[in-house]
């Protein structure tokens, strides 16, 4: 084991003593309970079961049999979720063949960030995270289940259906993916299509036509932006089966995985074995960390996966991810960190090739109970059909593109690019994988927004033609529910591409498909909250040093406290349903504590558990 990886772990194991054995406590409260249905009145039972074939009535009534929840995300606008569709009839025939039930415990929203970006709906967003939670604790709270499968795969869905589940820890909690589409336009010439579009070069029919021959088919994204690393992740806590992530929807395998999955909780549920609470620990947790930084994923992950290890008493800090991003090598290259899209990556060795790696490097904790079984070898499998059976065989031995995948010894980068920005500006994330060394130093003068269309506008109007660090302020989560600024990546882009020094400095956030152009992002505190960024002015000189880890505006401490913070010119943002969310953004963390409405309510819990 790496003496790093050692010690950050211990570290977050003492850091999470007493909110961890807390939630301990309280999961094996639960589990001392009669399990699922057990304890219901014969009217609840009654009320549970009333729509269900009477077959499934006879072995509901059968009190030591399994019943399986499944709560799902489908909807058939995100096309990574449209597969789901056909899902929960497919898991409940293969339930019945394994004398057991499954019903649909519920479903949650599903927003997708590509329909959103740039519009009011995407301030909902991240807010939608903690409402997905809520619709998971509402969906299981029937306590009609022994097991539960999530269904879901995109940005927020995945977090949010973690953090709900793990409110019911004491279950055995299976994750099932539906898998990507298939290649369409490479991912290199749909941005090539953006940047001529935001330069009048391209029409809005050709750049209709790029983006939808590249999404243009069910099942996720393939770019590697946050919905495939939540995949990559979901295999690393084990809770995903091995090598499941990136089986293309509706085809032989992906229906194998899928009806394993529910045979697989099945057998747990049996057993009394591989509860949520007893999966995902602080090792499962750091597992899942090392493969963001080796894969250099969505940086939306600084902030979910630390609200994921609160619900389940683990306090993950943002050092802890810097010190690792020091040690984990980076070791494959996708779009927009590469060329490669998720198939790519995955004919080329996948995630079996990324597990044996680490492991082999000494980075990972193997030593962990998964819902495969114990041990995070098995994940160096992959899932193949020989002569119609689902096995499992070894991963490839080398990696079959190196421009995608290599080895630990010889990574594309020493470290995984993820790093901690500070100075007198606040505290930042910025992830510098798809950064070239020469774009990592920027110093310039700032030049003030609110939002992403003013700085379009600006651009449009040749007001930025020059040395630019773009500051766009007052979209953190207690601001406007932190929407990504996805908009403003062709823009910025461009004036790179024109020889500028450009940076963005912002305590909102950026796509999960961050690029080329350095992005000091989830800055805390943010300027709703009084933050530095609130007493900038347009003109100041900022310094952005990604390589050395400072963001300074060339101001002394006495002079940039006597300026006084401005406030939001639009303070209230009204319509497309955001006035419904004001509680939860008064309610919001910041960005470093995970940008979540549970926080609070979560440490007092513990604390009340403890007293």
């Amino acid at each position: 084991m790496h003496p790093g990886l050692v010690e950050v772990t211990e570290r977050l194991r003492l850091r999470s003593q007493t909110s961890r054995a807390a939630y301990l406590q309280q999961m094996a409260d639960a589990g001392d309970l009669p399990r699922g249905r057990r304890m219901l009145s014969c009217g609840n039972l009654a009320h549970g079961m009333a729509a269900c074939q009477p077959t499934d009535k006879d072995r509901l009534r059968m009190m030591d049999e399994v019943n399986v929840g499944m709560v799902t995300a489908y909807n058939d606008m995100l096309s990574a979720h449209q597969p789901y569709e056909r899902f929960p009839e497919k898991i409940r025939q293969a339930l019945r063949a394994f004398g057991a039930t499954g019903q649909v415990a519920g479903g949650v929203p599903a927003m997708c960030d590509g329909v959103t970006q740039g519009e009011p709906g995407m301030e909902l967003s991240l807010v939608s995270r903690d409402v997905i939670a809520m619709g998971t604790a509402v969906a299981l709270s029937h306590n009609m289940f022994d097991a539960a499968l999530c269904l879901g795969v995109c940005d927020k869905i995945v977090p949010g259906l973690l953090m709900g589940a793990l409110r019911f820890g004491h279950l055995p909690v299976v994750f099932v993916p539906a898998g990507p589409m298939p290649s369409g336009l490479p991912n290199a010439e749909k941005a090539a299509v953006r940047e001529r579009f935001a330069e009048g070069k391209a029409t809005r029919e050709e750049l209709l036509q790029a983006e939808s021959e590249s999404y243009h088919s069910a099942g996720t994204c393939t770019f590697y932006g946050t919905a495939n690393t939540n995949q990559i992740l979901l295999e690393a806590m084990g809770l995903q089966l091995p090598g499941a992530s990136f089986v293309q929807p509706n085809t032989p395998l992906r229906d194998a995985l899928t009806v394993y999955a529910a045979e697989q909780a099945a057998r747990l549920a049996r057993a009394g074995q591989g509860s949520m609470a007893s999966i995902l620990d602080e090792k499962a947790l750091i597992n899942a960390l090392v493969l963001l930084l080796a894969t250099g994923g969505s940086t939306n992950l600084t902030l979910h996966l630390v609200a994921i290890g609160q619900c389940a008493g683990l306090q993950l800090r943002w050092e802890d991810m810097a010190d690792l991003s020091n040690i984990v090598p980076s070791i494959a290259r996708m779009y927009p960190n590469g060329k490669a899209d998720i198939n790519q990556f995955h004919a080329a060795g996948g995630t079996a090739w990324l597990f044996a790696q680490l492991l082999e490097a000494g980075l990972l904790h193997e030593d962990v109970v998964t819902i495969a079984g114990p041990g995070l070898r098995r994940y160096t499998a992959e899932p193949v059909l020989e002569q119609g059976k689902l096995v499992w065989r070894d991963g490839p031995q080398r990696s079959l593109d190196e421009s995608i995948l290599r080895t630990w010894r010889q990574p594309f980068s020493p470290e995984g690019g993820l790093r901690i920005v500070e100075g007198n500006l606040g505290r930042g994330v910025i992830k510098v994988s798809a950064v070239a060394p020469a774009h990592r130093k920027v110093r310039a003068a700032c030049r003030l927004f609110e939002s992403q269309e003013a700085f379009v506008q600006a651009f449009k109007a040749g007001e930025l033609e020059c040395d630019l660090v773009a500051v766009v302020r007052f979209q953190g989560p207690a601001a406007n529910g932190m929407p990504e600024l996805h908009k403003l990546t062709p823009y910025l882009s461009l004036l790179q591409d024109r020889g500028f020094q450009v940076a963005l400095v912002t305590d909102g956030r950026m796509s999960g498909a961050s690029g080329k152009v350095p992005a000091v992002i989830h800055l805390c505190p943010e300027a709703a909250a009084g933050g530095p960024l609130a007493r900038l002015r347009d003109g100041d000189w900022v310094s952005v040093d990604a390589e050395a880890g400072t963001l300074q505006v060339d101001l002394d401490a006495a002079a940039l406290e006597a300026r006084p913070p401005v406030s939001p010119s639009e303070p209230v943002r009204r319509g497309w349903g955001r006035e419904l969310f004001g509680f939860m953004r008064t309610a919001a963390s910041p960005a470093e504590l995970g940008g979540s409405c549970f926080t609070e309510s979560l440490a007092i819990a513990d604390q009340a558990d403890q007293s």
